[in-house]
């Protein structure tokens, strides 16, 4: 697997991502963690992760999880190097991964080395095994119909970002995930903004 894994938007080491990918590399990016967000606030939040991405070399545009699904949704992934994943809301992320198949269809990509994987926050939070005690900082009522627990399973702990980072608002909320999963047992990586977890292949590393 090809992972970048970053607490807050870039990270410090946005040259590591690009590395993982090929020159001028294509990259789908998936914000529908932010679907219940004003589309007005929506659009502008997906034109800053596009404008970040473009700026590092790479060709990002939009893949809205809402417009395409199945088979389809296999064969736009296909013509992509990567896909980067926006932060924001885990549950309402989950969700649209499961309406689209996208759930079923990264992670096979992934493993195969077909497609990078990258993105912040919610975006690495939503691989973990399962989603538990993340309503401590994101609202799962914010998703319509039955919450999706499980997670896609890539990785093998909870990812935990935020933490030890006072600027980010959340940090206090992802304190108190920390604490649960300390006090339950529950293996996790804890990030604080800046810092990204690097996967490719055998090699793995905190950047």
């Amino acid at each position: 697997m090809k992972l970048y894994l970053s607490s807050f938007r870039l990270g410090d080491h946005p040259e590591r991502l690009v590395a993982l990918m090929p020159a001028a590399g294509r990259i789908a990016v998936i914000c529908n963690s932010i679907d219940t967000e004003d589309p007005d606030v929506r659009r502008e939040k997906v034109e800053a992760e596009l404008t970040w991405l473009t700026e590092l070399g790479l060709r990002a545009d939009e893949l809205d999880l809402r417009d395409v699904t199945g088979e389809d949704l296999r064969a736009r992934l296909a013509s992509y190097d990567g896909v980067w994943v926006r932060g924001g809301n885990v549950f309402v992320l989950r969700a649209a991964m499961a309406r689209s198949g996208a759930d079923k269809i990264l992670p096979d990509l992934i493993r195969d080395e077909q497609l990078v994987y990258a993105g912040y926050s919610a975006g690495p939070c939503v691989l973990a095994p399962s989603l538990r005690g993340l309503e401590l900082c994101d609202d799962a009522d914010a998703v319509e119909g039955d919450i999706i627990w499980d997670g896609l399973g890539l990785l093998d702990h909870a990812f935990v970002p935020h933490l030890n980072s006072p600027g980010h608002p959340e940090t206090e909320l992802l304190e108190k995930v920390a604490e649960l999963y300390d006090r339950t047992g529950v293996p996790y990586l804890p990030l604080r903004d800046g810092q990204a977890l690097l996967i490719n292949g055998n090699h793995r590393e905190v950047v």
